[in-house]
């Protein structure tokens, strides 16, 4: 299928040009978080959006354009959160309390919404076809690998290697789950087990505190 590239030309109302095309993305992302993917539809954005579906192809070329801004936007904010959340390491911070500091961190990144969007757009669209998407997810694994080492310390890199791969799958869990299940979740036990299993690895590979 060939792609429509976007119509917008160099010049013009920078300033207003930008905040349509922020107000579009804001739309997408609420329209895919609120009705679920199936219901994004290139009529029913820019309808939501107040805006022509001209304004649409102005921007963004094309509805596929328009969802993998959504989710350029969404794993960048993504990896922001993950690389910024964490608070500095203080002397009397206990392992766990750390532990539950880094899960926390990486379930606030996780659960905004317009990563829950971005992840149910690449789940519909089967995105992972754009090489940008596998870019996402390598740089996305890669954040995660570097917040889990804030409490692998001491550990070989296997073992390092295996609670970031943990968080990973764990978040993306708990996103999908999200995303399938109507009305808000309540995810403390989720990440309270989570903490657990995570301590009671540490302690079985010999990190001390």
């Amino acid at each position: 299928m060939t792609k429509i590239a976007p119509r917008r030309p160099p010049g013009g109302s920078q300033l207003r040009a930008d905040r349509t095309r922020d107000a579009v993305l804001d739309e997408t992302v609420r329209c895919v978080v609120e009705e679920g993917f199936a219901a994004a539809s290139a009529k029913h954005i820019a309808e939501r959006a107040g805006v022509t579906w001209g304004v649409v192809q102005y921007h963004f070329g094309d509805r596929d354009g328009l969802l993998m801004a959504v989710v350029d936007r969404g794993f960048t904010e993504l990896l922001e959160l993950l690389r910024s959340s964490l608070p500095p390491r203080t002397g009397d911070q206990t392992r766990r309390t750390r532990v539950e500091l880094v899960v926390h961190a990486a379930w606030e990144a996780f659960s905004s919404p317009t990563s829950r969007a971005s992840l149910e757009i690449l789940i519909g669209t089967r995105a992972m076809r754009d090489k940008r998407a596998t870019r996402h997810l390598v740089e996305l694994h890669r954040a995660i690998t570097d917040l889990s080492a804030d409490i692998a310390e001491g550990l070989d890199s296997p073992h390092a290697a295996a609670i970031g791969d943990l968080i990973w799958a764990t978040m993306r869990g708990l996103v999908i789950t999200q995303l399938v299940m109507a009305g808000p979740l309540r995810n403390s036990r989720e990440l309270t087990a989570l903490v657990d299993v995570i301590c009671s690895y540490l302690d079985r590979h010999g990190q001390t505190q």
